[in-house]
């Protein structure tokens, strides 16, 4: 992967001395509630056309108060939280204690209890049925393999990340770039609190919440795994390289990362394989969902330490995609990124329906269309590229090409979507 360049962003994050501004800006937005009027709509929307619907997403980032403010209005509601004994012993037999229930039927961290899809399937295909089910979970569906099997046709996903560029406004975009959207790390009074919060979630992740998913890896060899794997942040997956230096076979770290992956914990951009006449490379790329994580875990606690850090580029780079990706709303389906063995490369192709938008970040004030741009445009058939700047400004700089200012992700990379 090139180098990107080392020109620091116009819109660091305060200094320590004006925590008390960010926490009164935000007073209304404190961990314990936290207001998602896009999200929550959207959750309405999904229970008012299916009989189930599942709300997925790490823990920690707000699912729990977003079905809350969901469910507001929904009358009768019967919440069971599957952490709780005394609620799992009321579901040992699910459809026994499920079927008497009418209205909305909320089961938090489901993953837990995945045998409960089956009964699910029954109720949800009960002629007449009123009744609707909000599962929470923190695995993907791929992990849930008996939602999919079991609730094909009757079950509706909603993933919810931690903050990005629309939560916290774009005078604090360096500070989400070093903290990361995790809602508690975010609104941290200082950089050292934020930080000892996200090394208090990692370890509790490691040695709780993995091994209810994947039981039998302990959690020492994850964490050594997730360490490592942030060496490879913005790169190209190579599995028998990894594998050579953790001292197991390939298959053992592909079920590692598909782990992690399921558990929200790290995106897996998929290559570009259009024939085109070209080779290029056909294993994806590696990004830390969540900035502040990849962050904590390569040593970083602070903006002096991060734009000092040799990572400091792919850092920029996985932290400017998730606000590119978040803005368009692009499902993993519809997003790339290519490279030719030639080196010919772009960062980010979103192909949604007909239209292919593609997008360079650089880390400079002074972006500027580059050969591999040039190829990009060509042999991809963008309707349009973006580079994403550290600079002021938003302008053209070629028939298609516009450089776009990191500041002004959430305004201009929104009205795209459609």
């Amino acid at each position: 992967m090139r180098a990107k360049g080392a020109t620091c962003p116009a819109n660091d994050p305060p200094d320590d001395h004006e925590n008390s501004t960010l926490n009164v800006e935000f007073s209304w937005y404190t961990p314990l509630v936290i207001q998602r009027p896009k999200e929550k709509l959207e959750i309405q929307k999904l229970l008012s056309r299916n009989p189930v619907v599942a709300i997925l997403g790490p823990r920690q980032v707000g699912k729990t108060t977003l079905a809350r403010q969901a469910a507001r209005s929904r009358k009768p509601l019967h919440w069971f939280d599957l952490e709780d004994a005394a609620h799992l012993a009321r579901l040992q037999e699910p459809l026994a204690a499920l079927r008497p229930l009418k209205g909305l039927i909320v089961l938090d961290e489901i993953q837990r209890r995945p045998e409960i899809f089956p009964a699910l399937r029954v109720l949800a295909d009960e002629p007449r049925s009123t009744r609707k089910f909000l599962l929470l979970g923190s695995a993907s569906p791929s992990l849930l393999k008996q939602s999919s099997e079991s609730l094909s046709g009757r079950i509706s996903y909603h993933i919810l990340g931690g903050f990005g560029p629309r939560e916290a406004g774009p005078r604090h975009l360096g500070r989400l770039w070093l903290r990361g959207g995790f809602p508690r790390s975010f609104l941290s009074s200082s950089d050292a609190a934020s930080s000892q919060w996200r090394r208090d979630f990692i370890g509790t992740f490691l040695e709780r919440d993995l091994p209810q998913l994947q039981p039998g890896i302990p959690s020492a060899t994850l964490r050594r795994f997730w360490a490592m794997l942030a060496h490879y942040h913005g790169q190209i997956w190579n599995a028998s390289e990894l594998a050579r230096s953790f001292g197991v076979s390939d298959m053992t770290v592909r079920r590692y990362l598909d782990l992690l992956s399921g558990s929200f914990m790290v995106r897996q951009l998929a290559p570009w394989s259009e024939n085109i006449g070209k080779r290029v490379v056909k294993s994806p790329k590696i990004y830390f969902l969540d900035s502040g994580l990849f962050h904590s875990l390569s040593g970083i606690e602070n903006m002096k330490q991060l734009l000092e850090h040799p990572r400091v580029g792919a850092s920029w780079e996985g932290f400017l995609l998730d606000c590119v990706l978040r803005g368009l709303e692009a499902r993993p389906e519809e997003a790339f990124f290519w490279a030719t063995h030639t080196g010919a490369e772009l960062d980010l192709l979103v192909v949604k329906g007909r239209t292919r938008l593609g997008f360079e970040i650089k880390r400079t004030s002074e972006p500027a269309v580059t050969p591999s741009m040039k190829s990009a445009l060509k042999d991809l058939k963008l309707d349009r590229l973006f580079v994403v700047h550290s600079g002021q400004g938003d302008y053209p700089l070629a028939d298609r090409v516009e450089a776009l200012s990191w500041g002004s992700i959430t305004r201009k990379i929104e009205p795209l979507r459609s």
